[in-house]
């Protein structure tokens, strides 16, 4: 039941990062602005979503967590509330900031479950609940443009701030009480996660791959939108139902947390983004036929999913004492990624049209997996280079005893 809970509590929270993404077109109109001043609602929210990984979750490790993931939901209900009533498009651009900074609950009770996980399946607890945080990613789209249709792009704000009360009260009834380990104040938490970064590689490896997997996932999706209504004429219940597909990516979850648990994490993380740069490629060149869209946009969620979880179960074994610091540095730099690919997707289309968007994926997908042969290259180098190095040591000291 707890796992339900922490899953249900991460699929709503960062539901909210992608309510905007579908409804576009209708912000546009009602603000009577261009469809790319449009878009960069997403861009701000993704950035909020940022700052607030950088400012609020490092607090895990310092701050009890119902506590903080309790109270952070009230104020994400206030949030979503003032977005519902914003009168122009500055002041929505500015409550989604908002919005996004404190939509970051997902990231407080993470670190949590790996905490409560025993440590021969960590990979399959934790895939256990980001598979609630990626159905809340994948059906935000659907939720958000049915809602729309019935009432309103605006009742879908109105029916975030119900349920971010609702999980408030539900998290700060059932969540376990946990004494965080550092106890030398906010400043030195803060100094810490730049030392973070700077002694762990793996951290890095695996910051800036995923980073380059939501730019991808977020130019995809920011504009298959504008796609779907010019080249189909969609409404938004239509949009709903195609996004409904995304869903299908939170199956990788479980599966790529079981493929860490048996140490297969390494190469299984090249397959990712190579099937994400096919995606991309077969959503260019099926651009007209829209079950080859469904298939590249389950191929690229089953790809940006299946590397979350693989990083997340690498990550987490690094430093259990500061797994919300390093929690932060992995989101943060995906969300700074997903706001660079949603800022460059809109101008790619408003220019390039679709083909430009998928262009733009598959070369991010490309240079991930440069990056990650790369990596592997220096690994397999240093991981060689240890049995010389422990028999150098061995002869070293067998010298000395002679």
């Amino acid at each position: 039941m707890l796992t339900f809970i922490l899953a249900t509590a991460s699929g709503l929270s960062v539901a909210n990062i992608f309510y905007s993404q579908p409804l576009l077109d209708l912000i546009a109109q009602t603000f009577r602005t261009t469809e790319s001043a449009a878009a960069v609602v997403v861009t701000v929210t993704q950035l909020g979503y940022a700052a607030g990984i950088i400012v609020l979750v490092p607090l895990g490790d310092l701050i009890e967590s119902r506590a903080l993931a309790s109270r952070v939901l009230v104020v994400t209900a206030i949030a979503a509330g003032l977005a519902a009533v914003a009168p122009n498009l500055t002041t929505f651009l500015i409550v989604s900031v908002l919005l996004g900074f404190t939509s970051v609950v997902a990231q407080v009770v993470i670190p949590v479950a790996a905490h409560l996980a025993p440590a021969s399946e960590r990979g399959r607890f934790v895939g256990r609940v980001m598979s609630g945080l990626l159905l809340g990613i994948m059906l935000a789209r659907s939720v958000s443009s049915l809602l729309a249709d019935l009432w309103g792009w605006r009742a879908v704000y109105v029916v975030s701030a119900a349920l971010m009360l609702v999980m408030a009260v539900v998290l700060a009834a059932t969540l376990p009480r946990r004494r965080p380990d550092h106890t030398d104040g906010y400043r030195s938490l803060m100094v810490s996660i730049g030392h973070l970064v700077r002694t762990e590689p793996a951290l890095r490896r695996r910051a800036a791959g995923q980073a380059l997997m939501f730019a991808t996932f977020s130019a995809f999706w920011t504009s298959i939108a504008y796609e779907l209504i010019r080249q189909y004429h969609m409404s938004q219940t239509e949009i709903a139902i195609f996004a409904l597909v995304g869903a299908a990516g939170a199956a990788a979850a479980p599966i790529a947390g079981r493929l860490g648990d048996r140490g297969l994490g390494r190469p299984s993380t090249g397959v990712v983004f190579v099937l994400a740069a096919v995606a991309m490629a077969v959503a260019g060149f099926g651009s007209h036929n829209l079950v080859v869209l469904a298939v590249a946009g389950i191929l690229l969620d089953l790809a940006v999913q299946g590397h979350l979880v693989l990083s997340q179960q690498e990550i987490y074994q690094l430093r259990p004492d500061a797994r919300s610091r390093i929690n932060t540095v992995f989101i943060g730099s995906i969300f700074f990624g997903g706001a660079i690919g949603s800022a460059a997707s809109g101008l790619l289309y408003d220019h390039e049209g679709w083909i430009g968007v998928t262009a733009f994926g598959v070369i991010l997908s490309i240079i991930g997996f440069g990056l990650w042969c790369g990596s592997e290259a220096l690994l397999r180098r240093r991981e060689s280079a240890l049995p010389e190095l422990r028999s150098l040591r061995r002869f070293g000291k067998a010298g000395k005893r002679s």
